[in-house]
């Protein structure tokens, strides 16, 4: 028993300088302010109420809540489709499309957002096919358009696989059981599958939702610098004007939205209503 306790202190040390040492600066900076010749530090929530109270910090907040719940909307729709085509084929097709999908994330985000800067400028990639059949050519860089499809693509391989796990481990008995008792495809669908697939949905949900809610570098190279989110606000605090506790207190205000909406998630997970069980 003791020999297991030792093998416990590598990680519990781990755990304290990956997490709980930066979560606690992140604390400190964000609720004080730089002091004068006494104290280093002064207690403020001032940081909060600057983010709060202006109106541009807001409409930053509001545009990086509206791409994160688009995003996550688009790849729901696209990507339950692709896991359930992909669960109800064959075993072996379902292994080979399943290694395309996550094909695209071994390669590093930042390389394949780059990519899509050279397919959507206007003498881009894209742009020179649709010229082909003479269409075009649209400016599709740097807009809304350029950052939502930068996020779809990087993040709908997670919305799939969550999806298709669910869809895979489903019991096939339980549709043939509501076949055999006259349910048609649609209502066999929205009775059994559909709900018992609920979990892998909100968990796909859970892992688009929240990076897309906190990304800086798809918004960055896809809007050009011009199309500002809650993450690029971040960023320049800490890189550009160097103000940490006014980052960190940002930062802090979006933990508490993501550790919000992952509480909605799970509590939406475990009511047997929301999952179709208390029928």
């Amino acid at each position: 028993m003791k020999q297991f306790r030792n093998m416990i202190y590598p990680y519990v040390g781990w755990l304290l300088v990956m997490v709980v040492v930066p979560m606690f600066m992140i604390l400190l900076y964000a609720f004080t302010t730089a002091g004068n010749e006494v104290t280093t530090f002064r207690f403020t929530l001032d940081n909060f109420s600057r983010f709060l109270t202006d109106k541009v910090f807001i409409d930053v907040l509001k545009r990086s809540m509206v791409i994160a719940i688009v995003t996550t909307v688009i790849c729901v729709l696209l990507g339950y489709p692709i896991a359930y085509s992909i669960a109800k084929g064959p075993e072996k097709s379902g292994f080979f499309w399943i290694m395309l999908i996550t094909l695209p994330t071994w390669i590093n985000m930042l390389v394949r957002t780059y990519a899509w800067v050279g397919i959507l400028q206007d003498d881009g990639l894209l742009n020179s096919i649709l010229g082909i059949f003479g269409i075009g050519p649209f400016h599709m860089i740097h807009t809304t358009f350029a950052v939502v499809l930068g996020m779809v693509y990087n993040f709908i391989p997670f919305m799939i696989l969550q999806i298709h796990s669910s869809l895979a481990k489903m019991d096939r008995s339980l549709i043939e059981a509501a076949n055999d008792l006259g349910a048609n495809p649609v209502q066999s669908f929205l009775k059994v599958t559909l709900p018992l697939s609920l979990p892998g949905v909100l968990s796909g949900i859970t892992l688009v939702f929240l990076p897309a809610v906190s990304s800086f570098f798809i918004p960055k190279l896809l809007g050009g610098g011009q199309y500002v989110l809650v993450g690029n606000v971040i960023e320049t605090q800490f890189l550009t004007s160097g103000d940490w506790n006014f980052g960190a207190a940002i930062s802090l205000i979006m933990a508490i939205i993501i550790m919000i909406s992952m509480w909605l998630t799970r509590k939406v997970d475990t009511d047997p209503a929301a999952n179709g069980k208390g029928a």
